[in-house]
């Protein structure tokens, strides 16, 4: 599964995910942020379910989401403008104060349209009042261009906006990174979860096949 997602073919990852648990292999940390990340690139009604699903399966099962995990989930919300589904997982991370979480929180304060909310919690970080805990506080240029698009019609938060963008700017916490780029480096799953898939053994589901469970509408 992990090199059919370096390679791109996310259907055929997310085919043998399904396959995976429709074995009933124990997914470990790695195994969901994969899961997830495979999810988050087909970024289908389809792929947002089972994501969902996998979540809510893991909170039952008392699985730990990573952060990384959970960023994949919070940004698949978004796109699939899930704003409270979006929330739901980002509150459930643990220490959110690495760079693609501060990225997307700002993403989910546009959606919400929480626009005061955000204008100060760009001013904090421009001014270094965030927390002591985020290393290296920047912010993406397209996140940043997303939320002048959101105030440009507003004059007093467009002005206070361009402001602290110079700041942020001149203060070189502005990236070119995406955060496409900083949710996809390639998963650190040092074994291959497709072996697994080689081993039959006897399943122990009570339910339908995730296939059908999952897919079903």
């Amino acid at each position: 599964m992990d090199m059919l997602f370096i390679k791109g073919k996310y259907k055929s990852a997310l085919e043998a995910l399904i396959e995976m648990k429709n074995q009933d292999v124990t997914f470990s940390k790695d195994t969901y942020v994969l899961a997830f990340a495979i999810c988050y690139k087909l970024n289908s009604p389809e792929s947002f379910k089972i994501c969902t699903t996998l979540g809510e399966e893991a909170l039952i099962k008392g699985d730990v989401l990573s952060r990384r995990a959970s960023c994949f989930a919070v940004a698949l919300a978004l796109k699939q403008n899930q704003v409270a589904k979006a929330m739901s997982f980002f509150s459930q991370i643990m220490k959110p104060e690495s760079i693609t979480c501060m990225n997307l929180n700002i993403i989910i304060h546009i959606h919400s349209n929480m626009l005061e909310t955000l204008i100060e919690i760009l001013k904090d970080a421009a001014e270094g009042n965030l927390s002591n805990f985020v290393k290296k506080q920047e912010f993406s240029e397209e996140v940043l261009a997303a939320v002048r698009e959101k105030v440009k019609d507003i004059p007093n938060l467009r002005a206070r906006f361009e402001e602290i963008y110079e700041k942020l700017h001149v203060s070189g916490r502005v990236t070119t990174l995406t955060l496409d780029a900083m949710l996809c480096h390639t998963p650190r799953d040092r074994t291959s979860h497709l072996v697994l898939l080689n081993k039959r053994t006897a399943s122990r589901r009570t339910s339908q096949p995730l296939s059908q469970s999952l897919l079903a509408e």
